[in-house]
C-alpha cells in the first residue's frame, strides 16, 4: 500500500499535501510503499507477577572514558541501545572507535558497522588513534538484515552502527535516512540488543537547528540519548546526556580533542577557568551545576552606547530573552539604564548556561560591565533572581562552594537563604544577600 509520510514528525496520510497538518512543515510529505509480506503473530507471554521477577545484579562495561562513564551513568548497561548525535565532524566515529577499542581488549569482540566510510577509511583513522586491537570487526554495509546475518553466534560485546540515516531495512520500499527506515531499523536493532544482551550504539544525524534527524519516536525507542557539542575550531568537546533509563539525565562530560583522539577532562572547573588571570571589569565567575557536578565558569558581559534605535542583545552560552529579562530587572531595581546600550554575553568555554542559578552572576556582570568597576578577586556568585529584585536560594550551594574554594576561591556570593543552611556561615567568606541592591552595594557600587 502507497503511502504519504512526514519526513520530519511521522505523520502519515493516503494522500500527499503541501503542507504536513501535524507539525506544519512544507514539502515534508514523501510517497513511501510498505512491505508485501505478511508478518506473523508472535506468540503472547504469560504475563508475571512483579514478585515472581528475579533481580539481576546489574553489571556496566567500563568505556576507558572517565567522562562518558559518568554521563552513562557508570558506564555500558548489556542490552541498552544508546543513540549518539552531533554536528558532523565533531568527533562521534572518533569516541565510539576509543570505546570499541577499550571493549576489545577487556571484555570481547566488537563490531563496527559504517554506512558511510569505507573499511580503509576507518583503518587510517584507528591507525591515527593508535588503535591496533584484533578484536575490533568492520561492516562496511547498508543492508541491516545482511549486516546482522554476519554476525556470529558467539554475539559481540558492542554494535556500532555509523550511522542510523544510512542503513536500510531490506522489506522496505523507502528510502535510506526516510522515517519508515530509520524507525524500522531501530527497532529491529532494539529487539537485537535486547534479546541477545548486545551493547548497541547508533550514531545519528543532526538538523541544522542542532536536533537529531528523523522522527522524534526514534528518541522515544532508544534507552539513552547522548548530544556531542562543541566548535570545531575549538579543542573542547562536551558530551551531553538528555535521556538515560540507566543513570541521571543533564549529566556532561567534557573532553579535550587532541591529535591522539579525545582526552577526557576530569576537571572542568580548572578548564573552564584556564585564562582567568585578574578580575576586570564585565567578568564574573559563576558556580553553575551540571547534573550533579558542580562547574565553575566565567561570565562575561559588555555593555557599551550604540547609535542604533534599537539595541542589541546577543549572548553566547545564555538564553537571549532570560538575559533581556535581567537587564529589565537590573533596570527598574537599581536604575541602571540600557536604552541606549548595546549588551553583550559570552559564557567563556562554550558552555551553555541553562539553570536559574546564572542570573546573580549575568546581572553583576552587567553593572560591572556599565559602571566599569570590577568585582574583588577570587570571588565566586551564584544564585537566582526574580522578577521583584529578590535573590532566590538554589539547589546544591554546599556543593558549589566546595568547588570554589577547592580552586582557591576565598569569597563568594550567594543568596541569604542558602547562607543560613551552611555550617560556615563566616562573612569574610560567605556575603548572603536578600535581593539585587544588595548585592550591587557589596560587589559593585
Amino acid at each position: 500500500m502507497t503511502r504519504f509520510v512526514c519526513q520530519q514528525c511521522g505523520y502519515q496520510n493516503l494522500k500527499w499535501l503541501g503542507r504536513c497538518p501535524n507539525c506544519g512543515g512544507w514539502g515534508t510529505l514523501v510517497e513511501e510503499k510498505g512491505s508485501a509480506k505478511q508478518k506473523k503473530s508472535p506468540a503472547v507471554q504469560r504475563p508475571v507477577s512483579l514478585q515472581e521477577i528475579e533481580q539481576n545484579v546489574e553489571t556496566r562495561f567500563k568505556t576507558g572514558l572517565s567522562e562518558l562513564d559518568q554521563v552513562l551513568g557508570g558506564g555500558l548497561v548489556p542490552g541498552s541501545l544508546v543513540l549518539l548525535g552531533g554536528d558532523p565532524g565533531i568527533g562521534k566515529s572518533t569516541l565510539l572507535l576509543q570505546v570499541a577499542d577499550y571493549l576489545a581488549q577487556n571484555y570481547g569482540p566488537v563490531y563496527y558497522l559504517s554506512g558511510e566510510e569505507s573499511n580503509q577509511q576507518i583503518k587510517l583513522r584507528a591507525e591515527r588513534l593508535g588503535v591496533s586491537t584484533p578484536e575490533i570487526f568492520l561492516i562496511s554495509e547498508t543492508n541491516l538484515a545482511a549486516a546482522l546475518e554476519v554476525l556470529p553466534e558467539e554475539r559481540p560485546v558492542l554494535l556500532v552502527v555509523d550511522s542510523i540515516q544510512t542503513i536500510f531495512w531490506p522489506d522496505l520500499t523507502s528510502a535510506p535516512g526516510s522515517v519508515s527506515q530509520v524507525r524500522e531499523c531501530t527497532v529491529r536493532l532494539l529487539e537485537f540488543a535486547k534479546k541477545e544482551g548486545v551493547c548497541v550504539i547508533l550514531i545519528g544525524h543532526v538538523t541544522k537547528e542542532g536536533m537529531l534527524a528523523g522522527p522524534r519516536v526514534l528518541e522515544h525507542l532508544v534507552d539513552t540519548v547522548l548530544y556531542f557539542e562543541g566548535e570545531r575550531g575549538a579543542s573542547f568537546r562536551i558530551l551531553r546526556a538528555v535521556k538515560n533509563r540507566f543513570g541521571s539525565t543533564n549529566e556532561i562530560g567534557v573532553f579535550e580533542m587532541t591529535s591522539q583522539g579525545l582526552r577526557p577532562v576530569t576537571n572542568p572547573s580548572a578548564f573552564f577557568l584556564s585564562e582567568v588571570t585578574e578580575t576586570v571589569a564585565g567578568a564574573v565567575v559563576c558556580a553553575t551545576i551540571e547534573g550533579t557536578r558542580p562547574i565553575l565558569v566565567e561570565v562575561q558581559a559588555l555593555v557599551t552606547r550604540t547609535p542604533l534605535a534599537t539595541p542589541r542583545r546577543t549572548s553566547v552560552g545564555f538564553d537571549p530573552q532570560r538575559l533581556a529579562m535581567l537587564a529589565a530587572i537590573l533596570e527598574k531595581k537599581a536604575g541602571l539604564s540600557f536604552y541606549d546600550q548595546d549588551i553583550y554575553l559570552n559564557v567563556v568555554g562554550g558552555l551553555k548556561l541553562n539553570e536559574p542559578g546564572v542570573d546573580l552572576a549575568v546581572v553583576l556582570a552587567l553593572a560591572s560591565s556599565r559602571l566599569e568597576r570590577g568585582l574583588p578577586p577570587k570571588t565566586v556568585v551564584f544564585g537566582e533572581v526574580g522578577l521583584t529584585g529578590e535573590v532566590r536560594p538554589v539547589a546544591m550551594a554546599e556543593n558549589r562552594l566546595r568547588e570554589a574554594f577547592r580552586l582557591g576561591f576565598h569569597k563568594a556570593c550567594l543568596p541569604e537563604g542558602n547562607r543560613q543552611n551552611l555550617p560556615n556561615k563566616s562573612p569574610n567568606k560567605l556575603v548572603g544577600v536578600h535581593n539585587l541592591q544588595e548585592a550591587l552595594e557589596e560587589f559593585v557600587l
